[in-house]
């Protein structure tokens, strides 16, 4: 653990950046809808940081809160089918909050819902990444958030932090910030020790890191700081660093950029390393192409691999499966996630883009693996 006090504005350093909004935030508990002039500054400064040319996703709980007040359901903890109705009535209202409040700015909004197995299996997985990569390449700002209509409390993350961390690290984000009740890590709970001091910066969570952690602070909010630590711990070892900064204020992104007082988890590796590493140590091979001389030189120039240079397909794999790359030689120049199963691999090899587009569809993807998810090995 360091003390080294973050810079003055927190968010300079950070080009694209994943923001949790908890439900005690975003929702006015007593009249059961969205408090509307925090969600206005918010708004502006997601605006700001999109004119300086940064990517922003949000990561927004918020939907059974609001869905309470539509349904009418009492202020109580709800049984699974009661919850998931109020996710379900609330996601409209939470997501006409959000395009409105960015619409202000001229800024487009995707909505996005999530369940575990979207970022544990790797077919979804992908999908998902593509989707948002998209949507923040066209300009607008996903809205993020977990499927509570549909999740049970068996296979649900449980709580938006660790959410925001599997999405961060999805997208290979530089920042995830998690706004909250509180202003940062502390010694010990503050609540429950006068004498706990603030800690403004951690170079790695430590076991000495999370006994610091307490439970949650409201009954909207489904993790505290145990599950904070949680996900730093998802976010640095992809490669993105993490701030604990408090979101009850009037305007809190302008907080940070102003010096705000928070905690800043440095990340254990570039996400780059983080994700070459994820590649190469583990994930099983599960299919074997041969590639071109053409191919080898497009792959070495940072290219992806295209079925046109493919001479062979080996293997019974699936797409978001790891494929060994092969050269003429036969020796292994690259590892990969398919973005094809083995079947449409060996159907289309050897052809151009325009010809698999003629026989898959105009909305085929015609990378046998992208660039993105592909790390070339040390001659």
């Amino acid at each position: 653990m360091a003390t080294a006090q973050p810079e003055m504005n927190a968010l300079a350093p950070y080009r694209r950046l994943v923001i949790k909004i908890g439900s005690a935030l975003l929702v006015d508990a007593a009249a059961g809808k969205p408090r509307e002039d925090w969600l206005t500054a918010l708004a502006a400064g997601i605006a700001r940081l999109k004119a300086e040319g940064r990517d922003v996703v949000i990561v927004s709980s918020g939907a059974i809160a609001l869905g309470r007040r539509i349904l009418g359901l009492a202020a109580r903890t709800l049984p699974l089918d009661e919850s998931q109705a109020a996710a379900s009535a609330g996601q409209i209202a939470l997501s006409q909050a959000w395009a409105s409040h960015l619409g202000r700015h001229g800024i487009v909004t995707g909505q996005i819902l999530l369940t575990p197995n979207i970022t544990e299996e790797r077919r979804y997985f992908l999908n998902a990444r593509t989707t948002i990569k998209t949507l923040l390449g066209l300009g607008a700002v996903p809205i993020i958030n977990e499927n509570d209509s549909v999740a049970t409390f068996e296979i649900r993350y449980g709580d938006n932090d660790r959410l925001s961390a599997r999405v961060a690290s999805m997208i290979e984000a530089d920042l995830l910030v998690l706004l909250s009740d509180i202003d940062g890590l502390y010694t010990a709970p503050p609540a429950r020790d006068p004498a706990a001091t603030h800690i403004p910066f951690v170079a790695e969570i430590t076991p000495e890191i999370e006994a610091m952690a307490g439970g949650a602070a409201s009954h909207l909010s489904r993790g505290g700081m145990t599950t904070k630590i949680e996900a730093g711990r998802i976010a640095t070892h992809a490669g993105t660093a993490m701030i604990i900064a408090p979101g009850t204020g009037a305007d809190p992104l302008g907080a940070l950029m102003d010096g705000g007082v928070h905690t800043l988890f440095a990340p254990t590796a570039t996400a780059k390393a983080a994700r070459k590493r994820w590649i190469m140590g583990t994930l099983e091979v599960s299919g074997h192409v041969t590639i071109d001389d053409g191919a080898v030189r497009a792959l070495k120039s940072g290219r992806s691999l295209l079925p046109i240079g493919v001479v062979a397909v080996r293997g019974d794999f699936e797409t978001g499966d790891t494929i060994a790359i092969h050269d003429l030689a036969g020796t292994e120049i690259a590892r990969g996630l398919a973005g094809m199963d083995h079947q449409t691999a060996g159907l289309v090899m050897g052809k151009k883009s325009g010809t698999i587009k003629d026989m898959l569809g105009v909305s085929t993807r015609t990378e046998l693996v992208h660039r993105d998810n592909l790390v070339l090995l040390k001659a």
